[in-house]
């Protein structure tokens, strides 16, 4: 078999009509379409590239004292990170996160209560108002001050020992709308949560939530998260009762560098 001979065989197979009818179609369309279809696609495709283009909604988190845009990720406290001396889980409170519904804040400052001290609620022993405190390590103790500042505290140590630790103020992380909404303040300064009063008033919390666990899901939860690069210490504050070796201890702690701190903050120094 000759490949040359077959090849032109189909090759030449098109009749004249054939390529007339071609010839023919091709000159309909140049005579009878005009250039509309390029128009229309020049029209249509801005449109669908804004409708590509145009930007999603995203979480909002607010601005915290130590940036940490994955708060969402943390894991809750177990109970045993709370069961050591306060003195010791103070310091280690600051920088972890508080949730309670769609709000988020992150400790900032913290005063140790410990046991056999003249400023610690413990000191008068087991009441129905400091049961809590004298639970396991990582429940809440809560109480309200001069009747309405309510203040939230997170029980230390061992069950029996009476010692808590008092958050003193806390930066938002997130649910910023609620926080205002619940302080009466449209404000994003630290005036919003520059004090413990103001810290349980933005969780949205009363006496009720005293003794509840904080290392279980739903609820009021203990987050988490980083620890701060540096730290402020000093004396803790409106403790005037208390014996001068107590007053005088070094029992505060604060985050360095951030302004969501309490007032006084001239008695604070770097540790």
């Amino acid at each position: 078999m000759n490949p040359t001979r077959q090849f032109k065989r189909v090759a030449s197979k098109p009749s004249k009509s054939t390529q007339l009818s071609l010839s023919n179609n091709e000159l309909e369309t140049r005579t009878t379409r005009p250039p509309k279809p390029v128009t229309v696609r020049t029209k249509t495709k801005p449109k669908r590239t804004q409708k590509q283009t145009q930007p999603q909604p995203k979480l909002r988190i607010e601005p915290s004292a130590v940036s940490d845009p994955t708060f969402i990720q943390r894991t809750i406290l177990s109970p045993e990170f709370f069961q050591i001396d306060a003195l010791d889980l103070a310091p280690r409170l600051l920088g972890k996160f508080l949730r309670k519904d769609d709000v988020v804040l992150q400790i900032t400052e913290v005063e140790a209560y410990r046991p056999n001290d003249s400023a610690c609620h413990g000191r008068f022993g087991i009441t129905e108002r400091t049961a809590p405190m004298f639970g396991p390590g990582g429940h809440a103790y809560v109480y309200l001050c001069y009747g309405r500042n309510t203040m939230l505290n997170v029980v230390a140590d061992k069950k029996g020992i009476g010692a808590a630790v008092l958050i003193r103020a806390c930066a938002p992380v997130s649910g910023l709308e609620t926080i205002q909404q619940r302080r009466g303040q449209q404000t994003d300064k630290p005036k919003l949560l520059d004090g413990p009063g103001k810290v349980g008033q933005a969780l949205g919390i009363s006496t009720e939530w005293s003794n509840h666990p904080l290392f279980t899901p739903g609820g009021l939860e203990l987050l988490d998260g980083p620890e701060p690069d540096k730290m402020l210490v000093g004396p803790r504050v409106g403790i005037d009762y208390a014996l001068p070796e107590h007053v005088s201890a070094l029992w505060r702690f604060a985050i360095a560098g951030t302004p969501w701190i309490s007032a006084p903050r001239n008695t604070l120094r770097p540790s």
